[in-house]
């Protein structure tokens, strides 16, 4: 095959030409990433379930949407979390390799078949199916410098005007918001409902009539009488749109003449939809939304869109609001990329210098020169066709691969060279009679090379997406380096290399002659070791067998993981009060951890952006979240300033906190397989033993944990019980005066747990109106014998003078892990990380 080559050169570049092509133009359209996907796809279901605790969302929703979530084609595993708050979130696993687009229909299919089965509640507020990952790529906040915008306020401006473009950017997944949009709260007061004698239900009723958007048809339409001559759209009653419409519904008019309106039992107020989140940027109020990319996404890509469009959006924001980014993954993955290219260069500049030193020939060290190019871009036009990204990994690939591809190119050109010297050929005849000699050499090294790395291609897991795209990158740049020293390389000697005299040295004055002078005394002195080794081979062998011996003793000592720690610039805090801690007892813990942060640390810190309500482990008032962003790494060079360092200090300060269980953590280099380092451990109750035995069983394993030297940093993946008030309605004795029970629960749901009535517009957006309790009259357990519902008779009677309540505790947060043929066990879990120098491998075990 050489030999036609080199009797057509132009041939041979042609093909390398394409080739260079085929790789200029595949970079262009290569993602960029830290690594490529580690994580199965997965596919995330959400609901809500407005005052309903986790039992319940656990019983009504969680259950019925598990239950339809059977024949999905490459099904993993189903993980559910149902929280005190009333939200459900279910995560949907799915082998490795399965289309995420694919995945996600067939499981929007199986939620819509049990959409009717869920409580009407949950349907109003809608169910989202949604491709993402569990880690967030970048925090997009709003912040009023000037202090005129609350964080209500910004919250609304950010759902209303920002998140549903940048939710239709490409590469965004979910979105997790902190802050909600204005809603229409309409605040009950029982003493003002019992003066009046109205009940919830009526007020429900009346804002529904009165708040609708009637389609009335048209005057004159079709089909129309002979000679008409009018036709125009009939507009009949609109949505309202501010507090003092909805204050002004008419709710009765008395034989007398007289009127009750709306605002006159009840405070209307434009307020937030829920109250489960506030942020605050570097202590001054503030909203923002975290963005989780799609499965497959592009991070680097899809960040810069977001930030192209938050930049469009800024440029209408209201005076004094700024847009800040307190969380971004993205300049480590950049920074991490450029390291490696930047690698990549200087290991093509020392090659290359490498060879002319040994060569000695600018002709000759041309030669392989001309074959990196073509070998590397090759091998990114291969990358492009797998659907491989540009990475750490493939780079890394790459830069270990460029000692290997210029190796055959070396050979052939030693090879020329030596027959020209040796028999006196000119570089035309050389060549072929090298290609001759050293075809089949080049084919086995390649085979060989190839042999070596093609098994790790088919590792499984993540360890698999790691070690495959890595595999097979150096592979294909053997195979292409390979063809390359087929084709090119001799066209390139046939025609640039010139005649060398028959009996030509090596050159003997100069630098080089000093070099030949070194290395060929180098080389006897290596000759006359290799022949001491081959005359005392028995101490040769125990040499050996001693360097054997060690190097296994110290790869079974040296710990063991799956990735090394990085500092990636940005460090996790989080705080668990204890259950039932409130919003104003949280706020307090978080602005300890603010006085830490902006005073002891602000001197490496850009910023820190606090939530309360919101936590990897879940949500409640007791929940504090703080994401860190710290000063670039050229302004944080000293030890004392790395984000180790930061976190023990931030350690040592929450230690005293005596309110609060609070820690820091620097967030995993690989953020795709989770927020914090260590791994996670799940409690299984598929006996179906109950609630209490299983958190006891997961308390009984966290304290031998504990004690167990290998892990470090043990805690609970998940929120404590909370505590609980049971209302046990006695039912003879409210039918007895005529009570509906259907009536109590609703007054109960609308007054502490709040019903989405409908919906209003504000600013020509649609949004939702809810009617609850006033905060005074449900704060204490006696405020249940406030409220009233109607009985039969017309009368009105104490709902709850008849309850018969206890108190208890209930699980903050329900798990559920379930598989396609298993039945949906509860589950508990804990995260252990492993002790310095421990193996990861055994701290699992």
């Amino acid at each position: 095959m050489s030999r036609f080559f080199i009797d057509r050169p132009v041939f041979a570049w042609v093909i390398a030409i394409l080739i260079m092509l085929a790789g200029a133009l595949s970079i262009t359209n290569l993602p960029i990433a830290q690594f490529p996907p580690l994580a199965p796809p997965t596919i995330s279901v959400t609901a809500t379930y407005p005052g309903a605790s986790a039992k319940t969302v656990e019983d009504t929703v969680t259950q019925v949407i598990e239950q339809k979530l059977n024949g999905i084609d490459n099904l993993r595993y189903i993980e559910a979390e149902s929280t005190s708050t009333g939200t459900l979130t279910l995560t949907v696993t799915f082998e490795p390799g399965t289309n995420p687009d694919i995945a996600q229909v067939q499981v929007q299919n199986k939620v819509a078949l049990a959409t009717p089965l869920l409580p009407l509640e949950v349907q109003q507020q809608g169910v989202q199916v949604s491709k993402s990952v569990r880690n967030f790529l970048i925090v997009v906040g709003l912040v009023s410098e000037d202090g005129k915008m609350s964080g209500t306020d910004l919250a609304d401006y950010l759902m209303s005007v920002m998140q549903d473009p940048i939710g239709r950017l490409p590469g965004v997944g979910e979105i997790q918001t902190f802050g909600t949009q204005y809603a229409m709260r309409i605040w009950l007061d029982p003493d003002k409902l019992t003066k009046y004698q109205m009940t919830t239900a009526e007020l429900v009723t009346a804002i529904k009539a009165q708040n609708a958007q009637v389609a009335s048809g048209a005057l004159g339409d079709l089909p129309a009488t002979p000679g008409q001559l009018l036709n125009a759209t009939i507009t009949a009653q609109s949505r309202l749109q501010t507090p003092e419409q909805f204050g002004a519904i008419l709710l009765r008019v008395n034989t007398d003449g007289s009127r009750v309106l709306l605002r006159d039992v009840a405070r209307v107020e434009l307020g937030s939809e829920t109250y489960t989140t506030y942020a605050r940027y570097n202590g001054v109020p503030a909203s923002g939304m975290a963005i989780r990319p799609a499965s497959g996404a592009n991070a680097l890509k899809t960040v810069a869109v977001v930030k192209k469009k938050v930049d469009e959006l800024s440029k209408f924001f209201p005076p004094g609001v700024k847009a800040i980014y307190p969380y971004d993954t993205t300049p480590f993955v950049r920074i991490s990329v450029e390291e490696v290219v930047k690698t990549l260069i200087e290991a093509i500049v020392l090659v290359f210098l490498v060879m002319y030193l040994f060569l000695q020939n600018w002709r000759a060290t041309l030669i392989p020169s001309i074959a990196v190019p073509v070998v590397l871009l090759g091998t990114f036009g291969v990358m492009a066709a797998a659907g491989y990204s540009i990475n750490t990994l493939t780079l890394f690939g790459l830069v270990l691969a460029i000692g290997l591809l210029v190796d055959d190119a070396i050979v052939v050109v030693e090879n020329v060279e030596r027959v020209m010297r040796e028999e006196g050929l000119p570089p035309k005849e050389a060549t072929r009679k090298s290609m001759d000699q050293i075809s089949g050499a080049l084919v086995g090294i390649g085979l060989v090379l190839c042999a070596a790395f093609v098994p790790m291609a088919f590792f499984t897991g993540s360890s698999g997406a790691i070690y495959r795209q890595f595999s097979l990158t150096i592979v294909s740049s053997v195979t292409l380096s390979v063809l390359v020293a087929l084709i090119l390389t001799p066209a390139l000697c046939a025609t640039i290399l010139q005649p060398i005299a028959k009996g030509h040295h090596a050159k003997e004055r100069g630098f080089f002659g000093w070099f030949n002078r070194v290395f060929d005394r180098t080389a006897d002195r290596y000759a006359r070791a290799v022949g001491s080794f081959l005359r005392h081979s028995g101490r040769a062998l125990i040499f050996y067998g001693a360097i054997a011996v060690a190097v296994v003793a110290l790869f079974l000592r040296a710990p063991t993981g799956f990735m090394p720690d990085e500092d990636t610039g940005v460090l996790f805090a989080m705080a668990q009060l204890p259950p039932g801690s409130t919003r104003e007892q949280a706020d307090k813990v978080l602005r300890k951890m603010e006085n830490h942060f902006l005073d002891k640390e602000k001197d490496l810190m850009e910023g820190m952006f606090g939530v309360l309500g919101f936590s990897f482990s879940g949500n409640g008032q007791n929940q504090v979240l703080v994401f860190v962003k710290l000063k670039d790494w050229k302004e944080r060079a000293r030890p004392d300033q790395k984000v180790k360092a930061i976190q023990g200090r931030a350690m040592a300060e929450f230690m005293q906190y005596k309110d609060a269980f609070a820690f820091a953590f620097a967030p995993p280099a690989a953020l795709e397989l989770g927020n914090a380092t260590g791994f996670d451990v799940r409690v299984v109750d598929r006996a179906g033993l109950g609630h209490e035995t299983l958190v006891n069983a997961r308390n009984q394993l966290l304290g031998m944990a504990s004690q167990n030297p290998a892990v470090t940093k043990v805690r609970p993946n998940g929120l404590d019980d909370t505590p609980e008030y049971h209302l046990n309605i006695d039912q003879e004795k409210a039918s007895a005066l005529g009570l509906s029970i259907a009536d109590i629960n609703a007054s109960l749901s609308t007054v502490w747990g709040s019903t989405y009535v409908n919906d209003f517009i504000d600013k020509g957006r649609v949004k939702k109106v809810f009617i609850q309790g006033d905060a005074p009259f449900r704060m204490l357990p006696e405020d249940v014998n406030r409220w009233y519902v109607r009985n039969a008779q017309g009368g009105i009677g104490a709902v709850l003078r008849f309850p018969r309540p206890r108190n208890g505790a209930s699980g903050h947060r329900s798990s559920s892990a379930s598989t396609a043929r298993l039945p949906c066990p509860f589950s508990a879990s804990l995260r252990p990380a492993t002790a310095p120098a421990k193996p990861c491998g055994r701290s699992s075990k």
